[in-house]
């Protein structure tokens, strides 16, 4: 039961805009269950009237007893059923009228079937809008988990593996849609189809009753225990398939590094691993699942048993036993889909307990609820006395760089120094530790994300291609920009003849990551999004670093044009990248050990002028 409450807890917020519906499946639910009472009086009452006994009052059969006002309610409704059957099921005489004998055999053939259908039509329509409830609650609550995923800070998704998000989305999330479509629909059907049987057998023969109930409770046991064995071994699984999820991407997306490497064999030592595992937690889950049936069944026939026994004991009539055995056997049909309930619960949990935390995990960057609407960009941008760590390690330290309006300054160190920090910093990935970022003397921490990041356009190693339209994709870098815009920027950046050269040009599909691209191709697709987005701050990030000469050659090109008439920050390996640039900071541990311009750093023949020369530069 309190997994029962602790899922329809979660679900309520997802569930209640839809409550109107779910009333109405909920009340056809409940009609579906009473509808499976018919049939114990359905199949009495045919065999009575095809056998030509009379139909004993009900009324004779209940006065030993006092009748309550439910048990009344419930007497008049079948005193008047019987009084509609009447008409189409006339008890049998041989010296009937040939009218009576047709209507009675139409009857006999659509009584049953007519009761079929009313309970078909609504166990239909129930699961009809249970599954239109159920569908839509899953879609808010995945646009919820993506709402929030979204706005969790850039440190959240480096310390966890990509298999976390698929499993989240895929098994956890699943869980939940199959415990709101299945699970509750049986919920609101089965314990109504089992009341309402129980009370059709009460009213049929009490005493029957209550020794064919005698069993019934001994049937709870194995779905309590079990079901606890299926939750352990659904975390289990989750667990081992997050583990699965994450080794696809790492495999698939680095294909063409294993098989350079000829790592093939490896990695499917690694899968085999995993799926024994995962194969492991799977046979022990279906083991729980699969047992709890044939438990249920098994102490129910022997119930049934003891019951045969006592009615041949008693001799009972012919249509009554053919009735009360009919009612007997629908019983454990809810018990048994009752027993499975707990299964979808089970499962359910687990799921609900991974949505849950992420759903509690908080942006380590936030936006103040007083944040200001950045102006556009007219001074400069100032780091004073920042610190930066990740945990106990520093990154930067000490930091202070003045970066007045249409500078172009290069940053430059090995790897570590801190220079992609510094971005992280300016673009408020993160937050320094000390001291503060500012532009135009705004610290950046009091300004909303969109105004800050709005005047930036960032161009990196790691070029980003959505699986959409080469025009949606340079779009990215203004969402709102015409088709002009977007042809003009990919002239800008060199990239207009090889898109004109693809099978549908601006229309296009990359594909994911870009895959129909070359490298050299991908970053001038970048390139273009940044031009169109027409940011007065420019950053680069290692633009070059991935490309060829040749590929290096035309791209810079482009770069060169960007460029132009925007603050710049550039981010470089090459050195070479870096000869226009009007200043040049060298880092070292977050700290600046060198500053000046090309020339003038090479001409100290200091940490700068070492990293030329290995790199084949010389001064001059």
């Amino acid at each position: 039961m309190g997994n029962i409450l602790d899922i329809l807890k979660f679900g309520w917020p997802y569930l209640r805009k839809y409550r109107h519906r779910l009333a109405v499946a909920v009340v056809l639910g409940i009609c579906f269950g009473l509808f499976n009472a018919s049939f114990v009086w359905g199949t009495k009452t045919l065999f009575e009237r095809l056998g030509g006994e009379k139909p004993i009052p009900v009324v004779e059969k209940t006065a030993t007893g006092s009748i309550g006002g439910v048990q009344k309610f419930l007497l008049d409704a079948k005193k008047t059923a019987d009084n509609v059957v009447d008409y189409w099921l006339p008890p049998f005489d041989k010296d009937s009228d040939s009218n009576n004998n047709f209507r009675r055999m139409v009857g006999a053939i659509l009584f049953l079937p007519l009761l079929v259908m009313l309970r078909g039509a609504t166990g239909y329509a129930t699961g009809y809008l249970m599954g239109w409830v159920s569908e839509n609650a899953i879609k808010d609550l995945k646009l919820d988990i993506h709402r929030k995923l979204q706005s969790l800070s850039l440190g959240y998704f480096q310390h966890r593996e990509m298999g976390g998000q698929t499993m989240l989305f895929n098994t956890g999330v699943g869980a939940v849609w199959r415990c709101l479509y299945c699970g509750f629909s049986d919920l609101v059907k089965e314990p109504f189809a089992l009341l309402s049987i129980i009370v059709a057998l009460l009213i049929l023969d009490w005493k029957l009753t209550l020794v064919g109930l005698v069993f019934l409770p001994l049937t709870v046991g194995p779905v309590i225990i079990l079901g606890r064995k299926i939750r352990k071994q659904s975390e289990i699984a989750y667990e081992k398939g997050e583990d699965q999820d994450s080794l696809i991407v790492e495999v698939y997306s680095n294909i063409r590094l294993i098989k350079a490497y000829c790592l093939e064999k490896l990695q499917q030592k690694r899968f085999e691993k995993l799926y024994q595992q995962l194969a492991r937690a799977g046979i022990k889950r279906w083991q729980a699942k699969e047992i709890v049936n044939p438990a249920v069944e098994f102490l129910a026939m022997i119930g049934f048993g003891v019951l045969l026994a006592y009615i041949f004991w008693e001799g009972r009539s012919i249509p009554q036993l053919i009735g009360f055995m009919t009612g007997m056997v629908m019983l454990y049909q809810p018990l048994k889909k009752l027993a499975g309930i707990n299964t979808y619960f089970q499962e359910a949990v687990v799921g609900a307990n991974m949505v849950r935390d992420a759903m509690k995990e908080e942006p380590a960057v936030k936006e103040d609820p007083a944040t200001l609407e950045l102006k556009e960009f007219g001074e400069e941008i100032r780091f004073e006395g920042v610190d930066f760590s990740y945990g106990e390690v520093a990154v930067v330290q000490e930091f202070n760089l003045a970066v007045p309006k249409g500078m172009k300054i290069g940053v430059v160190g090995e790897s570590g120094a801190g220079k992609s920090t510094l971005v992280s910093l300016l673009l408020r990935f993160y937050d320094p530790t000390n001291g503060r970022v500012a532009i135009d003397g705004t610290d950046i921490r009091r300004v909303t994300f969109e105004s800050l990041r709005g005047q930036m356009a960032l161009v990196s190693q790691e070029v980003v291609i959505f699986d959409q339209t080469v025009a949606e994709n340079i779009a990215c870098g203004k969402l709102d920009a015409s088709l002009e815009e977007i042809v003009a920027a990919a002239k800008a950046a060199n990239a207009h003849e090889f898109i004109e050269g693809l099978p549908e040009g601006y229309d296009t599909r990359l594909g994911e990551q870009g895959t129909r691209l070359s490298g050299g191709q991908r970053q001038r697709i970048a390139i273009a999004r940044a031009f169109v987005r027409q940011a007065p701050i420019l950053i680069l990030d290692e633009a070059t670093a991935a490309l060829d000469s040749k590929a290096e050659a035309e791209v810079q090109g482009a770069i060169d044009r960007l460029e132009e008439g925007r603050t710049v920050v550039c981010v470089a390996h090459r050195l070479s990248t870096l000869r226009g640039m009007d200043k040049i900071i060298v880092l070292e541990e977050g700290r600046v050990v060198e500053e000046g311009g090309f020339a003038e750093l090479l001409e100290r023949d200091g940490v700068f002028a070492e990293m030329a020369r290995k790199q084949g530069l010389a001064a001059g």
